[in-house]
């Protein structure tokens, strides 16, 4: 019998011998003796004789290697620690093809059902509305009435993968009822006809109303009930993977590229891409990647090939770029931090945009026949975000910082201002952003403490630039002292601009840091500065309490609601913005079930004073209330 030489063989190889030598033992008197050059052949009977006695002597000898075996596999345990962390990266981008590979399921289905409950009290934090005539949050009832909004929402996400084989898949995402308000669409509502009176026999009075009616986009809703918002394939070559479609786009912390795939995300960025992943050396990546961001006005698809066609390239605006980054995979990362060693993972993600010509008319009316014209945009931005993270098995430090560079040569927003002097003024951009993140563990890990820094670029102008399409009262639609928000930068109708630069950097809006301040009343972080520790802790397994502090400071006072101008012209106002606290409790089950209760209140600051009247008005407290639970798959 010939002995496997890899110790773990023999270990095998031991435990099936010990269990089962009486069929090795037959096994070598059936088997014929092997050839040999140098001993004479024997009888058949002499052959099977010395097989047995071979194979009966082999038992003590396995029984004494199996001994052996046990240290040699102990040893070995770093050696496959250290196998797993330098495992291929292909591998490791395509990690759930490991477990495909062992049990290839064509479909397989994920994602989760969620309904929020939440209330809200006193969002516009006492405020009138600004010069523009704009309001902090959005309300139709007088000041003293509409100060509480409460209401619930749904959403079922899916995410169905089709594994056509081992090396190709198909992705998708769709959403059902996405972000649906419970009771917005009564079997009554939407049914009025100018001709008909009622177009359903159905009672009048709400009052009544038994049932909701399916969404259908254009008569009861703005959107449909089922939604198909990603599908992208993925290749594996010898070489790298491809993925190509539309596909979520996410790097680093999220701060900037966010695909918005948390349990309490809303929005996520989404792009039409073709990206190609190779990794030179283990655990080092390279993927150059191409972005079709607009592609202009296009044909019917009810003519010629019956397919739709760019009608023209110059319209177009498209992303080149590449990601440069040392990562290791998850598997990697806990193999790793089990073995008590440190994890550097950094990259480098770059991209170039441009545009030429904007068919402005054309997306500015949409469904509208004709194109309008080109305005000549002559963009383009480039931009660099940096990631860094650190980790021990009780610490970690992450770092995302990036810049926006780039100039826009026409700032036109229609064809017939593309050629007049005072509307076609030539811009700038320069922003930038950074979070530094840092978490220390304790207890076996059952408590966190974390400290979060946030720094978003601002500009002078008045109004935060969250919404930098708002239409404002100021000449010439720009921003005034006391503006909420509105665009970054003032042209004049004369041929100049005073403020010729975009420099207000904006976070994803996925980026969740706080429940009130940013993500509600503001509606994202920019031209601002945040200091947020936090605090978790596990009670017991899949139950978690937590808090967290939000400091907030506006970049430059101007921007903020305080911001007055004097009557030299000169503008002033206060930065700081508020300090805001979040409490909590989080319940999942090892079986999808999630639950979540927040609490919130926003004490704001001086940046929110209302200096019109000629006196003080102070902020008022924000209150909000969330819940969520559902169902993960």
């Amino acid at each position: 019998m010939k002995r496997a030489s890899h110790p773990i063989l023999r270990v095998l190889l031991c435990w099936s011998g010990l269990h089962a030598l009486p069929a090795l033992a037959q096994e070598a008197e059936l088997a014929p003796p092997e050839p040999s050059a140098v001993a004479p052949a024997v009888p058949t009977e002499t052959a099977s004789t010395q097989a047995t006695l071979a194979a009966s002597g082999d038992m003590e000898t396995l029984r004494r290697e199996l001994e052996d075996a046990k240290q040699e596999l102990s040893q070995l345990k770093s050696e496959i620690r250290a196998q797993l962390t330098t495992q291929s990266a292909l591998q490791g981008w395509q990690e759930p093809w490991i477990e495909q590979k062992q049990k290839l399921k064509f479909f397989v289905m994920d994602g989760y059902f969620r309904v929020r409950p939440e209330l809200f009290h006193q969002l516009n934090l006492g405020r009138a509305a600004d010069v523009s005539g704009y309001t902090l949050y959005p309300t139709y009832e007088s000041k003293t009435e509409g100060k509480t909004f409460a209401g619930l929402n749904m959403r079922l996400r899916m995410e169905p993968t089709f594994n056509v084989s081992e090396r190709i898949r198909v992705h998708m995402q769709i959403d059902a009822l996405d972000n649906v308000m419970f009771g917005s669409t009564p079997d009554y509502a939407f049914s009025r006809n100018a001709a008909n009176g009622y177009a359903w026999d159905r009672d009048v009075f709400g009052l009544f109303s038994n049932s909701q009616a399916p969404l259908n986009s254009g008569v009861n809703s703005l959107s449909s009930s089922l939604v198909l918002k990603r599908a992208w394939g993925e290749v594996s070559t010898p070489v790298g993977v491809l993925y190509f479609g539309r596909m979520p786009s996410h790097w680093g912390l999220g701060m900037m590229r966010n695909d918005g795939g948390c349990l309490d995300c809303n929005v996520g960025d989404t792009v039409d891409r073709l990206l190609f992943v190779v990794e030179p050396f283990s655990g080092w990546y390279i993927a150059p990647l191409f972005e079709m961001n607009v592609a202009g006005v296009l044909s019917s698809s009810d003519v010629g090939s019956g397919q739709p066609m760019g009608l023209s390239t110059k319209d177009s605006s498209y992303t080149l770029g590449a990601v440069l980054a040392r990562k290791d995979t998850e598997s990697q990362r806990k193999a790793k931090l089990a073995a008590g060693e440190s994890l550097w993972n950094y990259g480098l993600h770059f991209t170039y945009r441009n545009q030429r010509y904007e068919a402005a008319d054309y997306y500015g009316a949409p469904l509208s026949e004709g194109i309008g014209g080109f305005v000549p945009r002559k963009g383009e931005l480039f931009t660099p975000d940096i990631w860094v993270k650190y980790e021990r098995p009780q610490f970690r430090m992450e770092l995302e910082a990036a810049a926006v560079f780039g100039s826009i040569d026409n700032r036109a927003t229609t064809l017939a201002d593309a050629n007049i002097p005072g509307k076609n003024q030539p811009l700038k951009v320069m922003q930038f952003g950074a979070v530094l993140q840092g978490e220390y563990l304790f207890y076996k890990g059952d408590l966190s403490v974390k400290a979060e820094i946030g720094f978003a670029s601002g500009d002078k102008a008045p109004g935060f630039g969250n919404y930098p399409r708002r239409k404002v009262s100021g000449p010439n639609n720009t921003t005034q002292p006391g503006d909420m928000d509105g665009p970054q930068y003032a042209c004049q109708d004369t041929g100049g601009c005073t403020d010729n630069a975009i420099r207000n950097f904006r976070f994803n809006r996925d980026y969740v840091v706080d429940m009130l301040l940013f993500r509600e009343i503001l509606g994202g972080i920019t031209d601002a500065f945040y200091l947020k520790p936090s605090v978790k802790y596990r009670i017991v397994d899949g139950l978690d309490v937590f808090g967290s502090l939000i400091y907030s400071r506006a970049i430059y006072g101007q921007s903020t609601p305080s911001a007055i101008a004097d009557s030299n012209g000169n503008i002033t106002g206060n930065a700081d913005l508020g300090i805001e606290l979040n409490i909590g409790a989080r319940y999942e089950s090892a079986g999808g079930f999630f639950m979540q209760l927040a609490w919130g209140i926003l004490f704001p600051l001086d940046g929110f004073n209302d200096l019109r009247s000629g006196g003080i008005q102070k902020p008022k407290t924000a209150n909000a209330l969330r819940g969520a639970m559902g169902i993960r798959f």
